[in-house]
């Protein structure tokens, strides 16, 4: 959600202060991004009304990256440590292990759902 810009956790006054200051570093590093898609003309297009906060290219970013941030994430979690239940609502027991599937594929049926409603 923070990098796709749309975090709704706003914190107490300290909180929001680096919250504004990691929003600034975001908008800065996609803003490089961004330019460095300039350099293929073809991209630019999708991209030209995206600014200044970048949300297009960040959903872009967020999907060809999140297997590698959920990797990151969980690179030294435990093989027993779960993001789910151990147990689906028909009882089944669930296929995650070590926070992933078992295929590797991060979880990702929560990534659309609003941040409130999680």
């Amino acid at each position: 959600d923070i990098i796709r810009g749309k975090d709704l956790y706003e914190g107490n006054a300290k909180g929001k202060k680096q919250r504004l200051q990691l929003e600034t570093n975001l908008q800065e590093i996609f803003k490089k991004i961004h330019e460095e898609l300039k350099q293929e003309q073809k991209k630019e297009d999708q991209y030209k009304d995206d600014k200044p906060y970048y949300y297009k290219l960040r959903e872009d970013w967020w999907n060809m990256n999140r297997k590698e941030v959920w990797k990151a994430i969980i690179c030294y979690a435990d093989k027993n440590n779960t993001y789910f239940r151990h147990r689906t609502s028909e009882g089944n027991i669930c296929t995650v292990q070590k926070c992933k599937c078992l295929n590797g594929d991060p979880p990702t049926n929560l990534d659309y759902v609003p941040q409130y409603l999680r």
